[in-house]
């Protein structure tokens, strides 16, 4: 199964880095960098506004534990946004390659 990982950061600096660090440690086949992104959401009892980067990676089912503790170790906010949605269908070699490309660690 191969999965499309929803990821927000707080800026440029580390949308490039934590993508350059998930593709080059093969825990993610790809990930496109969205900026701009206008965020609203309640932390700690208040409801909060930013403008973060979003970042869609494609990864593979079997790496997705070592992509999640990757992300929790790189990313800058205590609890990071990452959350993973199954791709249900899509072209197929495109499937195997982000299989393929996406492994786990060790």
């Amino acid at each position: 199964m191969t999965l499309l990982v929803y990821i927000t950061v707080p800026d440029k600096k580390n949308a490039h880095a934590l993508a350059d660090m998930l593709v080059a440690e093969k825990l993610a086949a790809g990930v496109n960098l969205l900026r701009g992104v206008r965020s609203v959401y309640r932390w700690q009892g208040s409801v909060r506004e930013s403008r973060e980067y979003l970042l869609l990676a494609q990864v593979s089912r079997a790496a997705f534990e070592n992509f999640c503790q990757a992300v929790r170790k790189h990313h800058p906010h205590e609890v990071p946004c990452i959350v993973a949605l199954p791709i249900e269908t899509g072209f197929t070699p495109f499937l195997d390659w982000i299989r393929e490309n996406s492994l786990p660690s060790g």
